[in-house]
Formats: structure tokens, sequence, C-alpha cells
């Protein structure tokens, strides 16, 4: 199965779904897994994190609500943002400190600092170029991470439920994820984790420097091959 499906999109999988919206996956063969979610906004509106396009995806999204906005938060995520925010008639927002996103669209972008949709933006430089944005709202208990946690089996060791970069575990950036205490974490590639998601978190951070061997040996070169085709 390959990394990223480039071609277009058949019927998407629905991978996470809750009161405040829902995730979905457009191409279910491809091992990367990436993940696109519409949440609920509290004052209204559903804004759309990292999309990208599928058949019925519209359907998916009206169930939830009417779009207000289109938001990308990783450097490596311009996806199809630019083709719903045209169909939508709303702007692609983006923190400012993604410079890496604005030339890869094709549409309206405005920029904002450290809130969106009800959520905290917090800037998290894992590692060279990587850029991206996580999101908490403690509202309802919700934290998206686009990139550098991930729920997917061929990132995670022995009975780890949140796993990060295999390089990153030696010294883990816990600051962004400090006072997070969530119900539910959203992933910009996997499913999500929606029970016991604070514990899930905490030991995913408390344990990433011991089990670092198990994942180099487990884990990168999965790691590696995502990283190959995400640049292909």
């Amino acid at each position: 199965m390959p990394t990223y499906e480039r071609d277009g999109a058949d019927e998407p999988a629905v991978i996470d779904r809750w009161d405040g919206g829902v995730g979905w996956i457009a191409h279910p063969s491809e091992t990367g897994r990436r993940a696109s979610h519409a949440v609920t906004a509290p004052g209204g509106g559903v804004w759309l994190f990292d999309p990208i396009d599928a058949p019925g995806v519209d359907d998916l999204i009206a169930d939830v609500g009417e779009v207000a906005g289109v938001a990308v938060l990783s450097g490596y995520h311009a996806r199809d943002a630019d083709a719903f925010a045209d169909r939508y008639g709303v702007p692609v927002h983006l923190p400012r400190w993604l410079e890496r996103i604005p030339p890869r669209l094709d549409t309206r972008v405005e920029l904002v600092e450290d809130r969106l949709a009800g959520f905290e933006l917090r800037e998290l430089r894992p590692m060279g170029l990587w850029r991206e944005a996580v999101a908490y709202r403690d509202g309802d208990g919700t934290l998206y991470v686009p990139d550098f946690l991930t729920a997917v089996p061929s990132f995670t060791v022995g009975r780890e439920r949140v796993a990060m970069p295999t390089f990153a575990r030696l010294s883990a950036p816990r600051e962004p994820f400090a006072d997070a205490s969530p119900d539910r974490i959203l992933f910009g590639h996997g499913s999500g984790v929606f029970e016991d998601a604070t514990g899930a978190l905490r030991s995913g951070f408390d344990g990433a420097r011991r089990r670092f061997p198990r994942a180099l040996v487990e884990a990168f070169p999965a790691e590696l091959r995502a990283w190959i085709g995400a640049l292909g």
C-alpha cells in the first residue's frame, strides 16, 4: 500500500465522530492515514482542519453545520485547503509562523496569532524547519495535533496509545502540552483518542525516552517511509 495516495479519492472513511465534529480519511488505503476534521466553534459555525477532499465529504460536513472557515495548522498540510475555501467562500486561516504554507495556496489567506475557533494555538518547533500549531480548547477538552503526535499503530510501541517521532523522544517538547487535560485528542494522521485521553497523552510523554530503543527498531522504518512519501 502507498504511504500517500496522490490520485483522486473514492469514498472517505469516517474515523472520529463526537458531538462537536467529525473526522475522515479521504484515502483509506494509504498507510500515512492523513486525517481531516470538521469541528464546531463555540459561537457557531464549522471549521475544517487540514482538510483533504473526497466524494461525499460535503455531506459529512453538512451534518455538523455550516462552514465558517478553513484552517491549516502544519507547515506540511496545505492539502486541499484552497479547494475547500473556494467552494465554501471562506478564507484559509493559518498561524503567522507557518511561512511555508501561503505560497502553496491559491486562495485568500488570513493570518492569525494564537486563537482560532475557540482554540488556543501553541507553536511547536520539534526539529529543523518543522513548524506546526497545537490547538487546545479547554472548554470542551479538545486537543488537535496535526503532525507531531499520532496513534497510528505503525508509530506506537508497546502499550502506548500516543506516539511521537522517534528522535523527538530523546528530548520531548512538553511545553505546548503541559497544561492540557484533553477529553479527546484529534490527529492530522490517524484516528483520535477518546478514552482516557489525558492519561494517554501523559503516558506518551513520560515514557517517550525510555521507549526510544524499541521505537528505533519498530517505528522508525515506517516513519522514514512517511517522510519520503511526504516529499515525493
